[in-house]
């Protein structure tokens, strides 16, 4: 029973990684036949950036109450509904309302699955199944090519998704027993939630959410300005820059099937200084001049090197905090890492407007050292 559970687990996750890509994807068929501007697609992103950091921060409280089968069930329903919601939207204000739901359903489920995962099972299964991530995320624009290429239009892709997200859902329904067999709470039920302030209170919480900040900045940076700093900067020509742009993503794919075999090897703290260093000899492949080539390979090392660090310091959440305040610690974790996505890339915009996209790896290297001190502090701090 617990490894079918442990299967429908990493469906969640690849179900998880499906829709995020699609936004970006479908945006330059979508905002011409909605007549809006191009640059509208941020407001679309900042409503579902506040979803999921108001729901992730609601993980604990949510999961105390709940529990993460139900609760899990009712994030993805609630995703399945938001991508329906998409698939008829014909307007700009109609993506903004759906996209309320979609926010808030995200944050929540997977803020409560990596906590289960991170209480209940051995590291390895962190890595491969945020590699189930990456294969969502992989899948979720080959679906909507099909779409398209099909002539069925954007709207057509959102659909698909929602039939998966949909038999999902089902799925999630009929595996609720496994999930009170199995124990679907968070460490100790009969503690109250933490608030927001308790949890920034303990040891550790400033340097662990500031950790994730600046680490999913770097993952965020890359995906959106890589191609243009290797088309403007390194003279690569714009078929090859999308290329490699790309498989920066394939590589964080591959690299967390790697890890998951690293881990039986070595520990959660090891594991993301492995990834440091790699990312490092990424980037300072970047800065040398050693040609076009090494740039090339340096962005999809980047992405290699980035592959523990996410799974690792999470899954190590409750050794660092106890089991019984995990829950909300990685909500704030999710919080954090979603607010990295969201504020650092157009950071990193508004000075390559002034300074010139040069700076991106500079960039890359202030946040992989913020990254890399805040780490050390926060195992420091709780002895780990």
């Amino acid at each position: 029973m617990v490894s079918l559970l442990l299967v429908v687990i990493y469906l969640a996750f690849i179900s998880l990684g499906l829709p995020d890509p699609l936004l970006g994807a479908v945006w330059p068929t979508a905002y011409r036949e909605i007549d809006v501007p191009i640059g509208w697609s941020g407001i679309i992103f900042m409503i579902i950036s506040a979803g999921t950091v108001f729901s992730s921060l609601q993980s604990d409280r949510l999961t105390r109450r709940l529990g993460t089968g139900l609760l899990t069930t009712l994030s993805v329903m609630t995703t399945a509904a938001a991508l329906f919601g998409f698939s008829v939207s014909r307007s700009f204000p109609e993506l903004c309302l759906w996209a309320i739901p979609y926010g808030l359903g995200a944050g929540s489920v997977d803020a409560a699955l990596n906590n289960y995962v991170a209480l209940h099972y051995a590291s390895r299964h962190m890595s491969w199944l945020h590699c189930m991530w990456g294969v969502g995320t992989t899948l979720g624009p080959l679906i909507l090519s099909i779409a398209l290429t099909g002539g069925q239009g954007w709207n057509m892709g959102y659909r698909y998704i929602f039939f998966l997200q949909l038999g999902l859902t089902l799925i999630l329904i009929l595996s609720l027993p496994m999930w009170k067999k199995r124990g679907s709470s968070n460490g100790d039920d009969s503690s109250k939630p933490l608030s927001l302030r308790e949890v920034i209170s303990l040891k550790g919480a400033k340097d662990v959410m500031a950790c994730f900040f600046c680490y999913c900045g770097i993952e965020q940076a890359v995906s959106l300005w890589a191609s243009s700093y290797l088309v403007k900067e390194k003279g690569i020509d714009e078929i090859t820059a999308a290329k490699f742009a790309g498989l920066f993503f394939i590589g964080i794919t591959a690299g967390r099937a790697v890890s998951g075999f690293a881990t039986f090897k070595f520990s959660d703290r090891q594991m993301v200084r492995i990834g440091e260093g790699i990312i490092a000899a990424g980037i300072m492949m970047m800065l040398l001049p050693l040609g076009k080539t090494a740039v090339l390979i340096g962005l999809v090392t980047v992405g290699v090197g980035c592959a523990p660090i996410y799974p690792s310091v999470i899954h190590s959440t409750p050794d660092h905090f106890g089991a019984e305040r995990s829950q909300a610690v990685i909500g704030v974790e999710m919080a954090s890492a979603y607010a990295g996505t969201t504020v650092m890339p157009p950071l990193l915009g508004m000075v390559a407007s002034f300074a010139g996209l040069w700076v991106f790896p500079f960039f890359l290297l202030l946040m992989l050292t913020l990254t890399f001190f805040t780490h050390e502090r926060l195992c420091r701090k709780t002895q780990k």
